[in-house]
């Protein structure tokens, strides 16, 4: 029996900044390097914002304030190979290559065909791609700067 699930992108918290507010954010980020946050609830109280709570906001307001969007998913979600697709801005048939070799961890549904995917190791795989994007566009200014015969 297969459940049919919601999908996770679909629900899962998006927030954009329109330009007011993206100048807002951008100060924000300039003056809140050591600041603490203060959440004030209904009976009037203060509570301060753990330190780990404040590091979050900051980098959604500088994402923000760049006009990014930002989505709000706890790192040990599970995604779809679909839903992995999009967030990597890939093929969902590249992404079941990926899965099938390993390159891309993922745990098979009981009894099913369907696999699922951590968002710790989509975000994982993206940061290697980047790191590989990043060493192949150092070697390539290595050779335009050393500029060999050949």
């Amino acid at each position: 029996m297969i459940v049919s699930r919601a999908g996770v992108l679909a629900h899962a918290v998006r927030i954009e900044a329109d330009h007011e507010d993206r100048e807002l954010l951008a100060h924000l980020e300039t003056v809140a390097q050591h600041a603490q946050l203060v959440l004030r609830g209904d009976d009037g109280r203060d509570v301060v914002l753990p330190e780990s709570l404040v590091s979050l906001v900051l980098a959604a307001a500088h994402d923000l304030a760049k006009g990014n969007a930002v989505f709000a998913l706890p790192v040990e979600t599970r995604l779809t190979p679909n839903e992995a697709a999009q967030l990597l801005g890939l093929s969902r048939p590249f992404v079941a290559r990926l899965l099938d070799e390993g390159e891309i961890p993922s745990q098979h549904l009981p009894g099913s065909r369907h696999r699922l995917v951590r968002l710790a190791d989509v975000l994982e795989f993206q940061a290697l791609r980047e790191r590989r994007a990043e060493g192949r566009r150092r070697i390539m200014e290595i050779v335009e700067e050393e500029d060999p015969p050949y």
